[in-house]
């Protein structure tokens, strides 16, 4: 099959509207025409991940962090990044990037990390709402219908469905009558004075018939972070530990921030850096947030102020139970690819000292 195909896919899952405005999402190098036997997943395209997807023969590796995000003004081969972007396309292997989208997808990165901790999610840390849109139908001559969806669609519309059915005069001087087809696509609000733009210059009838409505922005089950609650309530001890269990060991390992017999039952979670979710999980009221590059001075801030407990985890392990994920649903979706998830560790801390325990002051 094709790397579009396999891009549909993915974009489907995680859809690069989800992206944050900074952010570097889909794909990074490949041709969409060429062919896709074999996708590896991985956290980081390092090095030593590339090497991997090169030597197992694939022709896409899929990752979560962008190897090209900001400052890129050179993907030369001298360059550290470049190199990787050139062994990648002398090989025939596709790089392909969900980042910030797969944050805030549902499924998402923090739903695999509350899956792995065994967690039932009950719904974003941060919702997203579903952005508002127009939705347009547009009645015009069945002869003309094609022209007009193409005019619409160039304009900034997305196609949804078309029926035909009615008759209406047609604007001549001899009234005749010719059967129409009615139109319907969406388009965001601000595409809104091009559409109609568009609508009035293609269409042969100087009045055309058409009807715009705005949809609301709803709740959904889009956004960053997860909240969600545990089977049975238990210590911030044994949940520390549980946490461990779950998450692949690093030598960061999984420090636990609070008293240790306090009692876990709602838990937040955030794939990777989540600091800035803090007062979010204060004012929700959980009683444990697991998360990642957790910093001095803003954890004190918060346990000083009452806040939850933390559990604070590498950044890479937090975010490494999305490869399985994103591999399972390209395995359903496409049965005839070979998909398997590196299970080099990408985390860049290598030494740490022993875990263990200390008094609380």
């Amino acid at each position: 099959m094709s790397l579009a195909e396999l891009i549909a896919v993915l974009e489907a899952a995680y859809p690069p509207r989800l992206a944050e405005s900074w952010d570097s999402v889909g794909l990074v190098c490949g041709d969409p025409k060429d062919g896709v036997s074999r996708v590896l997943f991985a956290v980081d395209a390092t090095a030593a991940v590339v090497d991997e997807a090169i030597e197992w023969g694939a022709q896409a590796l899929v990752v979560h962090h962008p190897l090209l995000l900001r400052g890129v003004d050179t993907v030369a081969a001298s360059t550290p990044k470049g190199a990787l972007v050139h062994r990648l396309i002398r090989s025939g292997c596709a790089l392909f990037t969900a980042h910030t989208n797969a944050d805030s997808a549902d499924p998402g990165v923090s739903d695999a990390l509350a899956q792995a901790l065994g967690l039932t999610v009950t719904g974003p840390l941060e919702p997203k709402p579903t952005a508002p849109v127009d939705e347009w139908s547009v009645w015009v001559p069945v002869a003309h219908a094609d022209p007009m969806r193409a005019a619409l669609i160039a304009a900034g519309a997305s196609a949804r469905s078309c029926a035909c059915g009615g008759w209406r005069e047609a604007p001549t001087a001899e009234p005749a009558r010719e059967q129409q087809e009615r139109l319907e696509l969406t388009a965001p609000p601000a595409a809104r004075t091009a559409v109609l733009t568009a609508l009035r210059t293609a269409h042969p009838d100087p009045d055309p018939a058409f009807h715009v409505t705005e949809r609301a922005a709803l709740p959904s089950g889009l956004g960053l972070g997860r909240i969600g609650e545990l089977p049975e309530p238990e210590s911030l001890r044994a949940f520390t530990t549980r946490v461990q269990a779950a998450l692949p060991a690093t030598a960061w390992g999984v420090r636990a921030a609070g008293d240790p017999d306090r009692v876990i039952r709602r838990v937040a979670v955030c794939g990777g850096a989540g600091d800035s979710f803090l007062a979010t999980v204060s004012r929700l009221g959980v009683d444990a947030y697991v998360t990642a590059d957790l910093r001095h001075h803003p954890a004190d801030e918060h346990l000083r102020a009452g806040g939850p407990a933390l559990i604070d985890a590498a950044h890479w392990a937090t975010e490494f139970p999305w490869c399985d994920q994103a591999r399972d649903l390209v395995r359903a979706a496409l049965p005839g690819l070979q998909t398997r998830v590196s299970a080099i560790r990408t985390d860049p801390w290598t030494l740490g000292a022993a875990d263990r325990s200390i008094p609380m002051a």
